[in-house]
């Protein structure tokens, strides 16, 4: 996956439109996805095939959300912006946190968002300790 796109120095040309509403909306569209609230009102976990690919701090100004993304690119993401840091509360080999201030495009945070959904899809179902599939 290649690296999305930054406004230069923080600013560009697209206006950043990504608040709450477009969020949860993009997050929501993607097939199988559902909401839910397990950490308290305050955090919005967003599910595939029972785990979660997304986490959106509702209460953060900017906002907030934790992806799950590819080692390599979440290596390079942190390099490159400083609006994307490792995962607050999570893995952070396989997770970032996205500042959502306007530095990362509106379609690059979409894409990543795209990414973090088709990694866990692909993983499928959850699967319980000690029992093999079949």
């Amino acid at each position: 996956m290649p690296c999305p796109a930054v406004k230069p120095h923080g600013k560009g040309t697209e206006a950043s439109t990504v608040n709450m509403k477009s969020l949860r909306a993009h997050l929501l569209s993607k097939e199988g996805a559902s909401e839910d609230f397990p950490f308290g009102g305050d955090v919005l976990t967003v599910k595939v095939n029972g785990k979660i690919f997304a986490l959106v701090a509702l209460e953060e100004r900017p906002l907030r959300i934790n992806l799950k993304c590819d080692p390599f690119l979440a290596m390079e993401l942190r390099e490159r912006y400083g609006s994307v840091r490792p995962g607050y509360h999570m893995n952070k080999v396989h997770w970032n946190t996205l500042i959502l201030d306007g530095e990362v495009l509106d379609s690059a945070v979409r894409m990543l968002i795209d990414h973090s959904y088709e990694l866990v899809a692909k993983k499928g179902g959850k699967r319980h300790k000690g029992k093999k599939p079949g």
